[in-house]
């Protein structure tokens, strides 16, 4: 997030696109609320008449994967009624023209054809979001799991600083993260291409720099592979080994059928984690690793602050915290590890990686610290670009619209989105163990329109099969105005009735995220 979680409340506009927002991140959909109560305006655009959308002042179903024609045809409105914030352009942004050209093409009449928005909704969209003084837009893995996720995310960019709406308190550009760490193993080197701190893999000093700080000869100048690309390398035989750290890709990744068969095939699979997933299951060796609440360290939150991990109790059996394992496996493998504690480990992150330079567990205290913190005496930053962008000037990038990869035809003839429920925790590794929040919602279903339940005699319990170009599953029908017609929606948690057996791998080609938001299947009752 450019922004903090407490701006929320000073803010004029919230605008959120592809995030089901108090489902997925109720703490920040409370926020949101809140906000909304004490007078600020509301934009939601979901495929799904999703909960928030209640409080919206207006809200609007897109067609799933058509975000960029969305935010385009706002531009465009923005540009042609001048609201657009001409001294920022001119002082803090480059490309604008550029830019600009491009979406002139997006008139509110051809948006409407692409996104099946009215194009008086797309007006008042544009109106509501330019009008204001501090704007600010939320967005989650309804943006980014597209093979245009990379082109969203630059549309959204685009938008924020055309109206002037970034370095600015209670503004910017918000992503909300999926997990509770996620933020924290990107800026640590969770990442292919970069090491910690997005200091690049191909970098040359960078390269000298890590084989410095880590005593080594030799480190590869080459980017690694994606997670999906891992899977696809594996098949290939390119890749024999896979290690896996609290992930679960038999239930996460696409294309689970194909998943399933190079996990079984694969020379060696080793898995650390906290119970024995699915993917567990099929591994030839599994390292019991301690959860959060057994271990000392860090996490790194959504809006970048550094918290401090405290153990409560005691790691069952022979669980352990994950840099033991690691330190383990290391100096068995011939590079010697002799770290002591977290605290250790953590001051050598603070010397390698510049935006966590002022950060130690003593300093993170009760209240965390937000990077970049550059020295000891920095107190973080509470908001990204105050002054000037990081690259010194903003980049605008033209975007066009980009369909998904697949589309309706006879055979399939709806499309399917993903995505999460309340009452479940991503693949279930914790919520699935959990008896009191299992019970309360304990198997998969498929929402669809009423109007297409009454044209296949479907009626709500009723068993139906749903099939894609990759394979099939069976669940029950949960019939809901709240999903338009032609498309049906699926909570992915679960083992029973896996809804990512389904989905597509095709990557996004820069973030190389894989379209999951997006599938054309069919669906029909089991007899």
């Amino acid at each position: 997030m450019t922004n903090s979680i407490t701006e929320i409340q000073g803010t004029d506009t919230i605008f959120i696109i592809g995030s089901n927002t108090t489902e997925a991140h109720p703490v920040i959909g409370s926020q949101i609320k809140r906000a909304v109560k004490n007078g600020a305006n509301l934009i939601v655009a979901d495929p799904r008449k999703i909960g928030i959308t209640e409080v919206a002042n207006i809200a609007v179903q897109q067609r799933p994967g058509s975000d960029i024609a969305l935010i385009n045809g706002m531009m465009h409105v923005i540009i042609k009624e001048k609201l657009h914030d001409k001294a920022f352009i001119r002082e803090k942004t480059e490309d604008f023209e550029e830019m600009k050209a491009v979406v002139k093409e997006y008139t509110p009449e051809k948006v409407e054809e692409i996104t099946g928005v009215n194009q008086n909704k797309i007006i008042e969209m544009a109106r509501l979001y330019a009008s204001v003084d501090k704007a600010s837009i939320f967005y989650a893995m309804g943006i980014t799991q597209h093979v245009s996720g990379t082109a969203n995310v630059l549309s959204i960019a685009n938008l924020a600083m055309l109206t002037g709406n970034v370095g600015r308190e209670s503004t910017g550009v918000n992503p909300l993260r999926g997990q509770n760490n996620v933020q924290g193993a990107c800026d640590l080197g969770g990442l292919p291409n970069v090491y910690p701190g997005y200091q690049k893999v191909v970098d040359e000093k960078m390269n000298e720099k890590f084989k410095k700080a880590w005593a080594v000869d030799y480190l590869s100048k080459e980017n690694g592979l994606t997670v999906v690309e891992m899977i696809n390398a594996a098949e290939k035989g390119s890749i024999t080994g896979l290690y896996i750290m609290g992930e679960n890709p038999m239930i996460s990744d696409p294309d689970q059928n194909h998943v399933r068969k190079v996990l079984e095939d694969i020379e060696f699979l080793v898995v650390q984690d906290i119970f024995l997933t699915e993917t567990a299951e099929m591994a030839d060796v599994v390292l019991p690793a301690a959860c959060f609440a057994e271990k000392n360290g860090s996490f790194t939150n959504t809006e970048r602050r550094v918290q401090r991990v405290n153990k409560a109790v005691n790691a069952p059996g022979e669980a352990k915290s994950d840099w033991k394992i690691i330190q383990e496996i290391s100096n068995r493998m011939g590079y010697p590890m002799a770290y002591n504690s977290v605290e250790e480990i953590f001051e050598e992150i603070s010397e390698v990686t510049p935006i966590y330079a002022g950060i130690n567990h003593r300093r993170i205290g009760d209240l965390g610290l937000q990077w970049p913190c550059l020295d000891k005496n920095d107190p973080g930053t509470q908001y990204l670009h105050k002054g000037e962008f990081a690259r010194g000037k903003g980049k605008f990038h033209p975007v066009s619209y980009i369909p998904p990869i697949e589309s309706v035809d006879k055979r399939y003839s709806f499309i399917m989105m993903t995505g999460r429920i309340l009452y479940q925790y991503h693949t279930g590794t914790m919520t699935r163990n959990s008896n009191a929040i299992d019970n309360y919602q304990p198997d998969a279903y498929v929402e669809m329109n009423p109007q297409d339940a009454i044209r296949l005699g479907l009626k709500t319990k009723d068993r139906v099969k749903i099939a894609s170009r990759r394979g099939e599953i069976e669940t029950y029908v949960k019939i809901d105005s709240r999903i338009s017609r032609g498309e049906i929606f699926m909570p992915f948690h679960y083992s029973e009735s896996p809804a990512n057996r389904l989905t597509n791998s095709a990557l996004d080609p820069k973030a190389k995220i894989p379209e999951l938001k997006v599938t054309a299947v069919s669906l029909e009752k089991v007899k």
